[in-house]
């Protein structure tokens, strides 16, 4: 049961039918004429070289056309250009030499008429292998970290650095967060068909139609306009599709090889190695106090993952830098390489993991001092930005904390542990405060008024789950009164005009924005069209448009934001709220109760807004409660890379989740006064449930997931 205290339920998805009904169409789902089947050939060592592939066996076995490899295949232009980058610099290029940097890499692609062939002839070849000594354990490995390649943005110092070992109460602790895997539904994967020599098309799973139209354009040097990419439906993304793999490029060359459609699905065990995870991290906070309370110093040292072929970056200390007032604070960022593939950004990005420890030493802060979480955190509210000494563009986390606290009953947590208990179980209390950066970048909508009253919106946006098209509908309707059945928003085709990839909760302001500008010139034009012809904006514009001899208005218009955001910190916020049972006994934990309050702005589809932090939450109960991607140190293997193994929450782990929205408009950030959510949902959660199993048992747990074991370690 999911509940909204706020606000009222409005306009449907409006591609809700078409998903329940089947007729909505995955990239998976689409038959090309003489379409293939690719399966892949991972490597079975971690690191070293491949000495030899047989693939006779193979090549001879039923309907099997190509086994793609190092060894034969297509000419790939931009791998092969000196001086050119077509992918981000230290991205694994496929095939391309004999060099093994992780467990699973693939070594070759069996290309077959069909799907159950090519698994068959997949597992006839042989490779051998040169094996090294590999390296996948963090914690043996921590002291090889080093800063990222922009150092400058790794280290940052106001005031004095570790200033807060100087006060009257500190702490200091580390907090871990384990690798996590992305494992929605869909399996990823891409369709590729050469049309032509110099021409492609692909159904993609992708978060950015134009971003992989650019990657393949730039990989195999063809004019932009020759990469046609489809993707209308993503069964999730949640930033695993936020790039082009190279297992994707594979796909491409391996359709370019045999000169007929080629489909790849990958497989769940290869979404633990072949489209990236949340990596692993280590921190390490320092907090000082006065005994009022108030903050004195802020220190946060992060440690991630990456892989030894790329460096992967995230923001894991930026929350740090101006979430509460504190005249010293200084953060470090590093990154460790090892022998894994590289990692990505997963819903939150580094923020969910950085709140993780922010937000558990704020409460482990406020036990210090015998003081309320809440209050602590009012004592250090920041009205302005302290990092970047601007005011910001709206913020009402203050009564965002009142708001939550009262709908879950707050009232009832006592500050000490182990102070409420029902029957075996006891029952704790907690929350933490969640950020992100409420972006805008730029983008361009074409709209096409027709005199029937239809309203056609086109952006090349994708809608990787949140209900894009709903919310862009529903930006319309405001400006112009259409109403809603005779909206159309296409979106997922590169031949649209550009929109930036779905990702960084930036989709509803940036094509939103576009969308807004679109229809108030569409608006406008029809303003004038009316004065010119004796007629009024308010009669119908199939007659407007008849004394005109037009048979619809049309415009394309650019969005792009404007210098607010370099007067005021453009921020979301969340204020995640919980109640925990944990089980005298066995150490068990369930989430009883969840209240998360968006503070994101002006809320434009409070149906689909409410669905974004349900999503969030139930991701948050994952994060802090059962994911973790485990490997064998050995082998450098996966163990758990499946879904009986890797525990994601069910319906029976997730609890009535009330979500209340501040809903005032940003009046700086776009013309809708919105700001993003996708990413608060999650980002903090995870600590409020940290806190809440605090509150309950007096045991604290700095590394994710809380499991049984711990609790009652």
């Amino acid at each position: 049961m999911m509940k909204n205290s706020l606000l009222k339920d409005d306009t449907d998805r409006v591609d809700g039918i078409d998903k329940v009904t089947g007729k909505a169409k995955y990239f998976a789902e689409y038959q090309l004429p003489g379409i293939t089947y690719g399966v892949l050939v991972p490597s079975t060592i971690t690191k070293g070289t491949i000495t030899g592939i047989d693939s006779k066996a193979a090549e001879r076995a039923p309907g099997v056309l190509a086994v793609v490899s190092h060894l034969n295949r297509p000419e790939v232009k931009g791998y092969e250009a000196s001086n050119t980058k077509p992918v981000p610099n230290g991205t694994l290029k496929i095939f391309y030499t004999d060099k093994i940097a992780f467990n699973g890499q693939p070594v070759a692609m069996v290309v077959a008429d069909t799907y159950e062939r090519a698994v068959y002839a997949a597992a006839l070849v042989k490779v051998s292998y040169n094996k090294e000594i590999h390296a996948t354990d963090f914690d043996e490995n921590i002291s090889k970290a080093k800063p990222p390649r922009n150092p400058s943005s790794a280290f940052y110092v106001r005031g004095e650095a570790e200033a807060y070992k100087n006060s009257a109460v500190t702490i200091e602790q580390e907090y871990i967060l384990p690798t996590e895997t992305h494992n929605p539904m869909e399996l990823h994967g891409m369709l590729a068909h050469w049309d032509t020599e110099n021409r492609v098309t692909v159904y993609a799973k992708t978060q950015g139609v134009k971003a992989t139209q650019n990657t393949i354009s730039s990989t195999f040097m063809i004019p932009m306009e020759n990469v046609q990419v489809n993707s209308e439906f993503v069964g999730g993304g949640f930033g695993m599709a936020l790039r082009t793999w190279p297992v994707e490029i594979a796909v491409v060359m391996a359709a370019k090889k045999v000169k007929r459609p080629v489909k790849l699905v990958i497989t769940r065990d290869q979404m633990f190695t072949l489209v990236g995870h949340r990596p692993h991290a280590w921190q390490k906070i320092g907090l000082g106090a006065d005994q009022d309370g108030v903050l004195k110093g802020i220190t946060h040292h992060a440690i991630g993952q990456t892989s030894s072929y790329e460096d992967f970056t995230e923001n894991i200390v930026n929350m740090t830098k101006f979430m509460y007032k504190s005249p010293n604070v200084n953060t470090s960022y590093k990154i460790l390489p090892l022998d894994v593939g590289t990692p990505i950004w997963m819903r939150g990005p580094g923020e969910a993991t950085g709140a993780f420890a922010l937000e558990s030493a704020m409460d482990e802060m406020a036990h210090a001092l015998k003081m309320d979480p809440i209050a602590f955190r009012l004592k250090n509210y920041a009205e302005t930005d302290p990092e970047k000494n601007r005011p910001f563009s709206s913020k009402y986390v203050d009564e965002a904390y009142k708001l939550g606290a009262d709908k879950l009953g707050w009232s009832k947590r006592k500050n000490e542990p182990r102070q409420n208990k029902e029957g075996q179980w006891l029952v704790g209390y907690g929350m933490s405060t969640g950020v992100f950066s409420a972006g805008r970048g730029k983008a361009t909508v074409r709209g096409v008024w027709y005199a029937d009253g239809r309203l056609l919106l086109q952006s090349a946006s994708s809608d990787i789950g949140p209900g894009t098209g709903t919310g862009m509908v529903q930006v319309a309707h405001g400006v112009l009164g259409v109403p809603v059945n005779k909206i159309t928003f296409e979106l997922g085709d590169s031949s649209l005009p550009p929109a930036p990839s779905q990702g960084g909760s930036a989709t509803m302001s940036t094509v939103g924005s576009a969308v807004h500008d679109a229809c108030t010139a569409l608006k406008n034009n029809l303003a004038e069209l009316a004065a010119n012809s004796g007629m009024s904006v308010t009669d119908p514009i199939a007659e407007i448009l008849k004394k005109n001899n037009l048979p619809s208005i049309e415009v394309t218009k650019e969005s792009s934001p404007g210098n607010d955001q370099s007067k005021y910190s453009m921020y979301s916020f969340s204020i995640h709220f919980v109640e925990v049972k944990v089980h005298e006994l066995t150490g068990v934990v369930k989430v009883s109760k969840i209240v998360s309050v968006g503070d994101s702005g002006k809320i434009v589809s409070p149906k689909t807004a409410r669905s974004q932090m349900v999503g969030g939450a139930v991701g948050g109960i994952g994060m802090a409660l059962t994911e973790e991607s485990v490997i064998d140190h050995r082998y450098g293997k996966f163990i758990n890379n499946n879904f009986a193994d890797y525990h994601v929450p069910v319906n029976a782990d997730v609890p009535d989740i009330d979500v209340i929205f501040i809903n005032k408009p940003d009046p700086y950030t776009n013309p809708m006064g919105a700001k993003g959510m996708g990413e608060i949902a999650l980002i903090g959660f995870s600590a409020a449930v940290a806190n809440a199993v605090f509150n309950a048992t007096g045991k604290r747990i700095r590394t994710l997931p809380i499991t049984p074991d711990k609790i009652l370690s």
